[in-house]
Order: C-alpha cells, then sequence, then structure tokens
C-alpha cells in the first residue's frame, strides 16, 4: 500500500465537495470517493438545479404587474420542459467547474461504492476499484428520500424530488404536492407557477413545523395566496397507486386525490447503510445519522462525519459548515466546534425566508432576556422600486447584554440579505460591527441597519450597540 493521504472523503455533495477543496487549499494531500453524480444531491437534484426553478417561478408569479412597469407583451406562462432542460444546462456547468477545480488543486478522485474495513481505510468497488488509506476520513454520503409505508415511487407517476431532476420532468398537468415543509412548500409554489395545475396535500400550514416565526409564516401565507397556491390541511399520505394514466393519493382520514403526477415532499433520511460502519465502530443513532461530536468527529478516533448523514438539519448550508469544523480540527485538534444554529436557513417559495439562531421560545427557555428589532420592507425605496415591498426583517437580541440571539428576514433575496448576519460570527459584537458598517443606498440591506437601530433606541441599547 503507497503512503496514506491525509484526508479521503466519502461523498462528493456540498459538504463532501467544502471539505475536499478546504483541506486542499491548506495544503493536505486529498482525495474524494463518489459512487455517483459529481456534486451529490444537491447540485443535481436539490439546492441548484430548485433555486434555478424558484427564479423563474418568481419572475412568472410577478409577471402580472409587469404592464404597470412599462413592459409589454404579457401575459408570460410557464414551461415545465423547457425549465427541465435549463437547470440540466447550469448543473452541467456547475459540475464542470467543479471537477476542473477540484483537477487544479490536485484533489484524487475516485469513482465507485466506498466501504470502511476495520483498520480505517477505505475500500472502493466500481471503476476505480482498491483500497485507499489516509490519515482521516471525513463520511459525507448525503441523504435519500424517505420511503414511505404504501407508497411505491413509479416513473412519471409517483415521484420523489430526486426522480423529478433524475429524468426529464413529466408533463405540467394536473399534480398532487405532498408535504408542508421545505420542499413541499418550495415546490408546490414553483411547479405552480411553471403551468401545473397543483394541488396541494399538506398535515399543517406551510412550514407550520418550522423555527421561524408567525410573522414569517404569515407573509408566506399570504404571498402563496396572491399567487393563487391553496392548501389543503388533512390527513396524512397512507398509500399511492397507478389507475390507468392517472395517480391516485390515499389519505389516512379516508379521502382520495388523483392527479396526473404525484411529487413528494415527504422529508429524507440519511444514507448511512452498507459504508462499513460496523466494522469501522462508527456508530448510528436510532434514525440511522452517524454519530458525531461538535468537532465532527465520530466514535472511530479520526473518522468524522458531516452534512445530512449526520446532522438532522439536512441543508447544503448546514453541510458546508460542518465540513469546515471538520478539516480545522484535522488540522488541529480542538481548534473548532460547530454551532448549528450560527448557519442559517432558507427557504426560496412565494416569498424568501431566511433564519439563524434562536427564536423567541427557544431565547426564553435558555435564559435569555430576549428584545426585538423590527422593520418592514415596505417603506424600503429599493424594495419598492423591486416590487419587493412584502416582508421584514427582524432581530433577536438579549435586552441586558445587546448579544445577538437570531435573526429573521423575510423578502426578495433574504437568502443573499442574511449574510450581513452571518458574516458577523461574534454575537456579542455582531451588532455594534454592522452599526458601524457603511451600506449602499438604496438597498434592502439597509433594513438590518435600521433594525439595529431601532433596538437601540427601544431597549436602550446604544451604549453597546454604538460603543458610546
Amino acid at each position: 500500500m503507497s503512503e496514506p493521504l491525509d484526508m479521503v472523503v466519502i461523498g462528493s455533495g456540498p459538504g463532501g465537495y467544502r471539505a475536499s477543496i478546504y483541506a486542499a487549499l491548506r495544503g493536505l494531500a486529498v482525495a474524494i470517493v463518489e459512487r455517483s453524480d459529481w456534486g451529490g444531491t444537491c447540485l443535481n437534484r436539490g439546492c441548484i438545479p430548485k433555486k434555478d426553478w424558484h427564479h423563474s417561478a418568481k419572475t412568472l408569479a410577478k409577471s402580472d404587474r409587469f404592464a404597470e412597469r412599462g413592459i409589454a407583451g404579457g401575459p408570460l406562462r410557464g414551461d415545465l420542459a423547457a425549465a427541465w432542460q435549463h437547470q440540466e444546462q447550469v448543473v452541467d456547468q456547475v459540475q464542470d467547474s467543479y471537477i476542473k477545480f477540484m483537477d487544479r488543486l490536485g484533489v484524487r478522485k475516485y469513482r465507485g461504492h466506498a466501504r470502511l474495513d476495520f483498520e480505517g481505510n477505505v475500500a472502493i468497488e466500481g471503476p476505480d476499484a482498491g483500497t485507499v488509506a489516509a490519515r482521516k476520513v471525513i463520511l459525507a454520503t448525503g441523504s435519500r428520500p424517505m420511503p414511505l409505508a404504501g407508497v411505491e415511487p413509479v416513473s412519471g407517476r409517483v415521484l420523489t424530488t430526486d426522480m423529478l431532476f433524475d429524468e426529464p420532468a413529466p408533463p405540467a398537468g394536473e399534480v398532487i404536492v405532498v408535504g408542508s415543509g421545505v420542499i413541499g412548500t418550495e415546490m408546490a409554489f414553483i411547479l405552480g407557477q411553471l403551468g401545473c395545475s397543483v394541488t396541494w396535500l399538506a398535515t399543517a400550514s406551510p412550514m407550520g413545523k418550522s423555527s421561524f416565526t408567525p410573522q414569517a409564516r404569515k407573509v408566506l401565507e399570504e404571498k402563496l395566496a396572491e399567487y393563487g397556491m391553496d392548501w389543503q390541511v388533512g390527513g396524512r399520505l397512507a398509500a399511492t397507486r397507478v389507475a390507468g394514466d392517472r395517480a391516485v393519493a390515499e389519505l389516512d382520514d379516508g379521502t382520495t386525490h388523483e392527479a396526473d403526477w404525484i411529487l413528494l415532499g415527504t422529508g429524507r433520511e440519511p444514507v448511512t447503510d452498507d459504508l462499513g460502519l460496523d466494522t469501522a465502530g462508527v456508530a448510528t443513532d436510532a434514525k440511522g445519522y452517524v454519530q458525531a461530536d461538535t468537532a465532527r468527529e465520530t466514535s472511530r478516533a479520526g473518522i468524522f462525519a458531516i452534512g445530512d448523514c449526520a446532522n438532522p438539519h439536512q441543508t447544503a448550508n448546514h453541510a458546508m459548515a460542518d465540513a469546515e469544523v471538520a478539516v480545522k480540527n484535522i488540522l488541529h485538534q480542538g481548534s473548532a466546534e460547530a454551532d448549528d444554529a450560527a448557519v442559517p436557513e432558507v427557504v426560496y417559495s412565494a416569498v424568501e425566508m431566511a433564519r439563524l439562531g434562536l427564536n423567541d421560545d427557544t431565547a426564553e427557555d435558555a435564559g435569555w432576556e430576549p428584545a426585538v428589532g423590527f422593520t418592514s420592507f415596505d417603506t424600503n425605496p429599493k424594495a419598492l422600486g423591486l416590487d419587493a415591498d412584502a416582508g421584514f426583517t427582524r432581530l433577536l437580541v438579549d435586552m441586558d447584554e445587546g448579544t445577538l440571539l437570531g435573526g429573521e428576514i423575510v423578502g426578495d433575496n433574504a437568502g443573499e440579505l442574511v449574510h450581513v448576519l452571518t458574516t458577523h460570527t461574534d454575537p456579542e459584537t455582531a451588532l455594534a460591527r454592522i452599526a458601524a458598517g457603511r451600506f449602499n443606498h438604496p438597498a434592502m440591506a439597509e433594513e438590518v441597519l435600521n433594525s439595529t437601530e431601532t433596538l437601540a433606541a427601544n431597549w436602550g441599547l446604544g451604549p453597546k450597540i454604538f460603543e458610546e
């Protein structure tokens, strides 16, 4: 066996790719193993294609107001088949850039299914079969659609979101979208704008079980209604079947619904089977997640786990944050700890919603005295000019010390605006840094500054925030 590498990463999604690049840029000898498509779920059937579709959906949704803006020639209409082809082009281009960047950095790439052996080496089956030894290993094997009892995916009729992007989308037609979490809330809006007639089946209101505030969920529901989206809160999906050229959804309350096809937005599970975890002494929990500590190290020293296979948040953002924590600890043991609450969560639907940190309830449970700074986009000049006046910025701080506990931004480009908060990583000084910042005018980001100044005025935090 040749000299061990510094690090082998199993899985090339956002966590695995980020870990390999982050480590290679710091001089480590790195290899990455992928059994399917480079870029994993996020690039090929998740974050990237969905955001491509979301941009189209948002443009279509706003097109009713184009005439008053002096844009003639409507109305616009969605074309799901063309949208599918467009996201494929984007995915191919991004994938090509990923591969070229890894090559430039000297990251070794192996194709095949990887398993850990007793000694912690990585045994590969497939095109690049062999055994790779490394001083450290990072598991970044991601997630897959969670199977449901009584529900059998059928190409073109009963689809997971993976299937929707892995094969050309079915004709738009009538579609049943199942689920009220992130996936269901995003895809119901997107498909509704891309020419589908959507029946949205949910067990709660959109994002009703999330950590977003009631104010945020109210804006979401108002924008969904404005764009003609409705949802039915009722029983859980108990079974699906195909009857001729129709797909039928049966709920546990006895009701049935039929459409041309069904999209399942009902959650995902970690991919941790058939990886040799037991052989290597890597523990998992009852739900199959790899157990990892705040350094993202597993029960087997030298083996780390990041992203969806180990983190129940199951977002690309958390996977990338996990990757940095793991690599930092590989470089210098004990140098970094994961803080899931500091990682933004973003939803791309009829309105964008972004949050991080604690909400009112969790802040009080943790013993803080929360105070709120709130400003709306309905008077922001940039937002008004973009027809983006729905939404707000909302900051949560400790009223005694001015410590930033959490933040929420709802509105156009919330997923970009939230970085005004995430780049100030010390919660004790974050608001002081924002208050001392310089902002473009007009800009929607100014509302983060305005929320900070509102906090200072309303809660007597001027001396701390303005460092007076």
